[in-house]
């Protein structure tokens, strides 16, 4: 599902404009953005946690050279899905 097609469905299910529900998807990203750039653990009932894990430095290869080579430790975006969505799914 793209992102347009999403937008149609929140606008029909919602009964709201195809420009409502852009400007309410669209604020809902970026909230949940700004609480992952905080460090926050974002968390939907139902649905699942967004949350940001640390990944250590490590060691790894040019695949082109072969030549080992460090990569530095960053911060990455996770989600788990919530139980009722894992049903869901299945």
């Amino acid at each position: 599902m793209t992102k347009a097609e999403l937008v149609s469905k929140i606008a029909s299910k919602a009964e709201l404009t195809k420009a409502e529900s852009a400007k309410a998807l669209d604020a809902t990203l970026e909230a949940i953005k700004e609480a992952l750039k905080k460090g926050d653990k974002v968390t939907l009932v139902g649905f699942g946690s967004f949350y940001v894990s640390k990944r250590k430095s490590r060691k790894g290869r040019n695949p082109r050279t072969g030549q080992e080579i460090k990569i530095p430790a960053t911060k990455v975006p996770k989600f788990t899905a919530g139980k009722s969505l894992k049903e869901a799914v299945k």
